[in-house]
């Protein structure tokens, strides 16, 4: 079989599964179910979802354990426990608005493209979402709901000021809530995990860090795709390398929150396409060993896919 390194959108994390995901048993030899059984992953086995494109930017759903090659710190897994595709699992998506100052006259834009992102990808009869506003703090405006006219109804209704009690954005905080809090707590197994961020991704106020923020994601499987604003000419800023980590980091994407009409169209089809084709492989690696270091993890693919996106490392266990 013919494989070729592939241009990765992301970098880091296949996250090491709880102790308690069970998913359907599938054979490393032929990619098929073994009769409904399940297995339990322990927290030596790593959890990977990943999506595949062709050269036109479309969904490959066929794809056969003997096509992928999995390297971990450069080494093949000792043994592969699963491996199978994710068609339409549900959504869970945590919107996440920033209203900082430096976000003022980008609110309406943002506010926007959220109502149309619950329009266009909230469509499963399973799929939630939820709420929040953050600058200074973080405010919840909605919990998880199937209702798409109640998450209007919030996006709609957020403006300036009730998240900014003192200048300043607290961008990681708000990350690393709605991953722990969120996401990680409702369905942390899930294929269809993500956060869509609004932001310039300036952080100046929090006590979360970069690292803390995405392995909170990692652990609870859930990417970020975010829609920031063109930086001022002339000013530097750390938001536009501190919004790709966090993508990179996760396995989303970052979009131009002042794209046209029809690029914002596109993007949330792009997004909702990401979510509703994965695929999910369990793996034990052949070497793991408990004591917090980074192992990069790469997947190669056969010449008919031209992208995979996939979070390509994860942290071992401290102890």
């Amino acid at each position: 079989m013919k494989h070729r390194r592939l241009l990765f959108s992301t970098s880091i994390a296949a996250v090491l599964a709880s102790p308690v995901c069970s998913v359907a048993q599938i054979s490393p030899a032929t990619g098929r179910d073994m009769s409904g059984s399940t297995l339990t992953v322990s927290a030596d086995e790593v959890n990977l979802t990943f999506h595949a494109d062709d050269a036109h930017g479309l969904p490959i759903n066929d794809l056969k354990l003997d096509e992928i090659t999995i390297r971990d710190s450069g080494k093949p897994p000792a043994r592969v426990l699963a491996f199978y595709p994710m068609t339409d699992e549900p959504i869970r998506a945590a919107l996440l608005l920033d209203t900082s100052e430096s976000m003022f006259r980008d609110l309406a834009a943002s506010r926007a493209i959220a109502l149309q992102a619950v329009h266009r990808i909230l469509q499963g009869p399973g799929d939630r979402a939820t709420v929040t506003e953050f600058g200074y703090v973080s405010n919840l405006r909605q919990d998880w709901t199937v209702d798409q006219q109640v998450l209007k109804n919030s996006i709609a209704s957020i403006s300036t000021g009730k998240a900014n009690p003192l200048p300043g954005t607290a961008l990681f905080d708000a990350v690393f809530r709605a991953c722990f809090y969120g996401t990680g707590k409702i369905d942390h197994a899930a294929g269809g995990n993500f956060i869509l961020l609004f932001s310039d991704g300036e952080d100046n106020a929090g006590q979360t860090t970069l690292a803390e923020a995405v392995d909170a994601c990692q652990r609870a499987n859930t990417a970020i795709y975010a829609f920031s604003p063109a930086p001022s000419p002339g000013v530097f800023s750390t938001g536009p390398r501190t919004l790709a980590n966090l993508a990179e980091q996760t396995g989303g994407r970052v979009f131009h929150l002042d794209d046209s009409a029809e690029g914002i169209a596109n993007n949330l089809r792009a997004i909702e396409a990401n979510l509703r084709n994965q695929y999910r492989i369990v793996y034990k690696p052949a070497e793991l060993k408990h004591d917090g270091s980074f192992h990069a993890v790469e997947l190669l693919g056969p010449d008919r896919v031209a992208r995979i996106q996939v979070r390509s490392g994860y942290y071992a266990p401290a102890h």
